[in-house]
């Protein structure tokens, strides 16, 4: 056999192993229980994740995937903050714009916090210990104390928000999906500093960050995750991911960034250095699994999916959940891979 046939082959050999999966669904969880959902928000230091289900908050074991227990009494239920250094927990509530602190141990719900029309995402920014809510309908950011659960502010933002994080060094980002950008936010001041398009992204969802590259990941709806350079305030990468994506999240041990999308695919983009990005793969999961938290600490992607019913009179809308369809996956990386 000639040397270039026998180069061919090691070729072919080292593509194909290049190009096989490295992340798979390793358990699945039945949940069950009413209600639609959102958020899937992961608290590493206990392995527990916080599950919005339209009147409660699930608090979900990641390990064994059974319920520990439930934050009840939650109006339109879509995010969780956790400031673990203050033991308390923050859930937006939609439907009455506010949000309510619970106690992270008992889940007792402690007080509520006025916030603004549309309350959605929510986030704990550890330098300036304070609490973030991103309200939609609103075009404003709500500040909470997170000691003493009492309002600070609402900051203008100049657009419709929606998922948003806590860069580690007093700024906070925040997807503007109306306007397609990310505006900057200065948490000690609660004022907003700076802001730049995704373009060619469209409709900027979930986001998620790598800090130590300053790198934001904006997941948007025309079917596009966009890469922005924080430092800058510009885009420097843009690559294709599943339609209908609401989670996003980046893990640094790997360097790879995540979309989950409702259109059934998990986009894996694999980061070869802060401006270069390239997709590896799209991990099957059930339709509608938009929703995911990434627990930076054991690598594992959670995923929730349901089965809905016949959809409402005029064909407007998703059925109600099925009794017993609501479930939770952890996706993981096989070590072996790439």
């Amino acid at each position: 056999m000639s040397t270039t046939v026998v180069l061919l082959i090691l070729a072919g050999a080292t593509s194909l192993f290049a190009q096989s999966p490295a992340y798979r669904v390793t358990h699945t969880y039945a949940l069950g229980g009413d209600g639609s959902w959102d958020y899937v928000i992961p608290d590493p230091p206990d392995h527990r994740l916080f599950i919005a289900r339209q009147n409660r908050v699930m608090v979900v074991d990641e390990d064994k995937g059974t319920l520990i227990g439930e934050i009840t009494g939650i109006q339109g239920a879509h995010g969780t903050a956790i400031a673990q250094a203050t033991g308390h927990g923050f859930a937006t509530q939609g439907n009455d714009q506010s949000v309510a602190m619970f106690d992270l141990k008992t889940f007792k719900v402690l007080g509520r916090i006025p916030a603004a029309e549309d309350a959605d995402a929510i986030l704990y920014d550890a330098p300036s210990n304070r609490v973030f809510t991103l309200n939609g309908d609103a075009h404003s950011s709500t500040v909470i104390d997170p000691r003493a659960g009492t309002l600070i502010t609402n900051i203008p933002l100049g657009g419709k928000p929606e998922n948003g994080v806590s860069a580690g060094d007093g700024k906070v980002y925040a997807n503007l999906t109306d306007t397609s950008e990310v505006v900057e936010i200065d948490a000690k001041t609660a004022t907003v500093v700076r802001r730049w398009s995704t373009a060619p992204c469209k409709q900027p969802v979930p986001m998620a960050i790598d800090t130590a590259h300053h790198r934001l990941f904006s997941g948007c709806r025309s079917g596009v995750m966009a890469v922005s350079d924080y430092q800058a305030g510009k885009v420097v990468a843009t690559l294709p991911i599943g339609m209908g994506v609401d989670g996003a999240g980046f893990d640094s041990a790997s360097g790879d960034a995540f979309a989950s999308n409702a259109d059934g695919t998990l986009t894996v983009i694999h980061q070869d250095s802060p401006d270069k990005y390239r997709v590896v793969e799209n991990v099957p999961t059930p339709q509608g699994s938009r929703n995911m938290g990434l627990d930076p600490t054991n690598h594992r992607v959670f995923v929730v999916s349901g089965k809905f019913g016949p959809a409402p009179a005029g064909g407007r809308g998703r059925g109600p959940v099925l009794p017993g369809s609501f479930t939770l996956m952890t996706i993981e990386r096989d070590p072996s891979a790439r």
